[in-house]
C-alpha cells in the first residue's frame, strides 16, 4: 500500500513539472489552443503535435513523458515538452488515448 501510495505522489510530481514546463511553452507559443499543449517527437528531426491537456493523465502518455524525463530531465533544448520516441510510436500510442 505504501509504495503504491508513493509512486502515486512521485506520478504527481512528474506531472506537476511537465504543467509548469507546458504552461511556459504555451506563453511562447500563442498558436496552441487553451486545453492543450505543443510537444516534439521524434529521435533525430524533431516534428511539432499539438495534444490535449488531458492526455498528461494517462499511464501510455506518462510513460512517454517519464522516457523524455531520462533523457532530457526538465530542460527541453525545443523550449516545450520533447518525447524521443519514433513518430510512429507517438501517433500509435495518442490514437488509442483520443478513443480512449
Amino acid at each position: 500500500m505504501g509504495v503504491r501510495f508513493l509512486g502515486v505522489i512521485l506520478t504527481k510530481q512528474i506531472l506537476h513539472k511537465y504543467v509548469l514546463a507546458a504552461k511556459k511553452a504555451a506563453s511562447t507559443s500563442p498558436d496552441v489552443p487553451k486545453g492543450f499543449l505543443a510537444v516534439y517527437v521524434g529521435e533525430t528531426q524533431k516534428k511539432r503535435f499539438v495534444v490535449p491537456v488531458s492526455y498528461l493523465n494517462k499511464p501510455s502518455f506518462q510513460a512517454l513523458l517519464n522516457k523524455a524525463e531520462e533523457e532530457f530531465g526538465f530542460d527541453h533544448p525545443m523550449g516545450g515538452l520533447t518525447i524521443p520516441c519514433r513518430e510512429d510510436i507517438f501517433i500509435h500510442t495518442t490514437s488509442g488515448l483520443s478513443t480512449s
